[in-house]
């Protein structure tokens, strides 16, 4: 008898998962499926036909249950918002949210602005990292007359970016190197003590870590959900510091790199989160060895020839290419507080750790703000160092894209004669960055000043000098940390 009562009761109990799996049979696609099926999205780049082609897909999936919109605010912080799969189809031209609500971004009397979605952006995601059964696109910012909204640099860059390839056929592509450091416990910058510092991890660097220990496992799954995710991946490996990791992909045109460096950001956190340990993306998490940098490889094409080459010029590049490194050099301490944004990253800008501290160009030495790396025809580029991997990447390629191109008359000493240097504080950077009438031209007045407040707000909580060790309030207000709860403290 009692033997008959188990085998009931665990047919039923089958019988009630067997039926919870069903009620939640949410689409949930294989890592080389999403690839396949990313890669393929990648190629609709013309907005109607992806427009129409998606929502074709997501009327007849009927396993998908959200669309989940991304915009980035202007610290480079980005803000996700899931909208029910019918909701979606039926309003995704009316698709509002209160701006006010997110510290800096935009005035209360402004505060509701409308999402432009982009249906070139399109991605299917891996559901071990996501959820199941959603899909993911970037939005731009328009305000309620919809116009872009000036704050939202991923619309500026795009409008810069379509300009260029209109009247021009240009084309810039992008290929970020961005560094980051696993940590101990999750969210430790969150709990930072300065009296005890960050654990890492690892007591190993660059590569010659274990297969099988915690930082290789993560770097492995990490890489895995963004090559499904069609990032185009080229290799992964710790880097220098010991818990420090970079995870490389293929250079893209330069919007959609943004975006990528955007979702690597967010993978490598969540990944580290259901590991029970922190990615953070801090400049300078730890004294007395290397930081974290964005490294970011530029070129530019027209009609498929990279304008960047040239094999009798100097180091290979062309003249074009040699205006655009000046023009960067001539305009870097006013461009800093945009590609170093932080207090920590000043601690970053450290020749002694690799990292430029130099107005200058070289093919080697790697304390230099710009840097040449060997190429050819289809590879010659140039290599701007000095970029934090914390700073908004759509402001800062939008900023680096204005100055290279820009057809002003540089004076006749370049980067090669004169040695400057970057600001040593971000409070330098931000009297630079404030009284610069270059600025102003780039990014507007008010940009300028909401920018500006941001970083005062933050450098105001924090001692002048940066001094031999790391303070809890550079960690602790540091933008891609804190969240709005800690700051109404004050």
């Amino acid at each position: 008898m009692i033997l008959v009562l188990v085998i009931i009761i665990t047919i039923i109990r089958r019988y009630i998962i067997s039926s919870i799996t069903e009620i939640k049979s949410f689409l949930e696609i294989s890592y080389d499926q999403l690839e396949e099926m990313n890669l393929q999205a990648a190629k609709l780049t013309n907005g109607e036909l992806a427009k129409e082609t998606h929502l074709k897909y997501l009327k007849q999936e009927k396993k998908l249950k959200a669309v989940t919109i991304c915009f980035s605010d202007i610290e480079g912080r980005l803000h996700m918002l899931d909208y029910d799969k019918h909701y979606f189809i039926n309003s995704y031209n009316n698709l509002t949210f209160d701006g006010s609500s997110i510290r800096g971004f935009s005035m209360q009397n402004e505060s509701d602005l409308r999402l432009d979605v982009d249906w070139t952006s399109w991605m299917w995601l891996p559901s071990d990292v996501f959820g199941s059964g959603k899909v993911i696109m970037f939005a731009s910012v328009l305000t309620l007359t919809r116009k872009v909204y000036s704050s939202d640099f991923r619309s500026r860059l795009k409008e810069v970016s379509q300009k260029l390839y209109d009247k021009e056929k240009l084309q810039v592509l992008m290929g970020p190197e961005i560094e980051g450091f696993l940590l101990e416990s999750i969210d430790a910058e969150q709990e930072f003590d300065e009296k005890i510092g960050f654990k890492l991890i690892s007591s190993g660097g660059y590569y010659h870590s274990l297969p099988l220990d915690k930082l290789r496992k993560f770097i492995d799954a990490t890489a895995e959900a963004q090559r499904a995710m069609g990032f185009g991946n080229e290799k992964d490996h710790p880097e220098v510091a010991p818990s420090q990791f970079e995870i490389n992909f293929s250079p893209a045109e330069v919007v959609r790199a943004c975006d990528l460096v955007q979702l690597y950001k967010l993978v490598c956190r969540q990944i580290a989160n259901n590991m029970g340990m922190t990615a953070t993306f801090l400049p300078k998490p730890v004294q007395n060895i290397n930081g974290s940098g964005m490294h970011t490889n530029l070129s530019i094409s027209k009609n498929g020839t990279n304008t960047f080459y040239d094999k009798k010029g100097a180091d290979n590049l062309s003249k074009s290419a040699w205006d655009f490194i000046n023009r960067l050099l001539h305009h870097a301490p006013e461009l800093c507080l945009i590609l170093n944004p932080s207090v920590n990253a000043y601690r970053r800008l450290d020749p002694h750790f690799e990292a430029p501290n130099q107005i200058k160009v070289s093919a080697n030495d790697r304390g230099s703000m710009v840097r040449i790396p060997s190429g050819n025809e289809k590879s010659a580029r140039i290599e701007v160092r000095s970029i934090a991997p914390d700073a908004n990447p759509y402001m800062a390629l939008f900023a680096i894209i204005k100055t290279g191109l820009a057809t002003e008359k540089l004076p006749n000493e370049t980067g090669k004669s004169r040695l400057r240097y970057l600001p040593g504080t971000i409070t330098d950077a931000i009297r630079i960055f404030k009284s610069s009438n270059y600025i102003l031209d780039i990014l507007g007045d008010d940009e300028r000043e909401k920018f500006a407040n941001q970083k005062q707000l933050s450098a105001d909580r924090c001692p002048k000098e940066l001094g031999k060790s790391i303070k809890s309030p550079e960690v602790l207000y540091h933008h891609e940390v804190t969240n709005q709860e800690i700051w109404n403290r004050f």
